[in-house]
């Protein structure tokens, strides 16, 4: 006997409402019952309880920590015994747990940060994403740099320029905040590679050098071993002859900048010519005219 088209149709697959199956699971995050799995995260060492298959099938490096887990156990018991996570904020893992359990984040501007380091450490790529939008997003002047270190560490492009945008429109602000104090080499380096900083170049060198006693001090280095890369992108070629004289007479005092370099720029100053390295002598967005500009590409618009 033939069959009929309706039972011979091909099978389909018929999606249900995604928030209801989020509502439930959500419901699980931090829930003991059914909890074969636990966490002792942060100082305030908050226990915090998950399920092994969620955590499993949604995170590699949790599977590869289950997986592990398994290989090495000798009795039951030894399953009980919860993970430590000392260096992580409670506040955080909750957080990506809740990304895990339901595909979703709430963030906010005091763990967005935090956040997204976990979610580079745990290889969630999605959280990621999240994170870098929701960053870009809500930059404080007080949080740029701070966010600009966390996109240079774990190389994030698209929160490096998103910060570095921010960066460029609010340089006078965000030079005199703490967080800018606490850059890495290789951030205030990024900063000081742009051409659109909108400040001149005389404040940003005294910036620089207070970044660079504050990094001293911390580091246990001479001034001049700490900031060797970032004074290399100081475009002292843009400062007039009666600034580079004041320069050279702070430079006594922590030899910031080293002695050939402001001896090139006094060169330019008597040949009227720009000679190696030209991004140096590009004018910044921020860039103060002054006579002998007149010899200098123009200012970016």
């Amino acid at each position: 006997m033939a069959k009929s088209p309706a039972l011979a149709a091909a099978s389909v697959t018929l999606q249900g409402k995604s928030s209801s199956l989020s509502a439930n699971l959500r419901e699980l995050i931090n829930n003991t019952q059914f909890s074969d799995v636990s966490f002792v995260v942060g100082k305030e060492r908050q226990m915090i309880h998950a399920h092994r298959c969620v955590l499993a099938c949604r995170c590699k490096v949790f599977h590869s920590m289950f997986t592990h887990q398994l290989q090495g156990v000798q009795s039951p018991q030894e399953l009980q015994i919860p993970f430590v996570l000392a260096d992580m904020n409670p506040e955080v893992f909750l957080a990506v747990l809740e990304f895990i359990y339901t595909n979703s984040v709430t963030l906010t501007n005091q763990i967005a940060l935090e956040v997204l380091t976990s979610a580079v450490e745990y290889g969630l790529d999605n959280l990621r994403k999240l994170c870098v939008d929701y960053i870009g997003q809500s930059l404080t002047v007080e949080m740029a740099c701070e966010a600009l270190q966390a996109a240079v560490t774990y190389g994030q492009t698209d929160l490096r320029q998103r910060c570095l945008t921010f960066i460029e429109r609010h340089t006078p602000e965000i030079v005199k905040t703490q967080s800018f104090r606490e850059l890495s080499d290789l951030g205030i380096v990024s900063i000081l590679q742009s051409d659109r900083l909108s400040l001149d170049e005389g404040p940003l060198i005294q910036a620089v050098r207070e970044w660079a006693r504050v990094n001293s001090v911390v580091l246990d280095v001479p001034v001049s071993e700490v900031a060797q890369d970032a004074v290399r992108e100081l475009r002292l070629f843009l400062l007039s002859p009666e600034e580079l004289t004041a320069l050279e007479r702070e430079n006594t005092k922590d030899e910031l900048i080293p002695e050939i370099q402001i001896a090139q720029s006094w060169k330019f100053h008597a040949l009227k010519k720009a000679i190696d390295s030209p991004h140096l002598f590009r004018r910044r967005k921020g860039t103060l005219p002054r006579d002998h500009h007149r010899y200098l590409d123009p200012p970016p618009k």
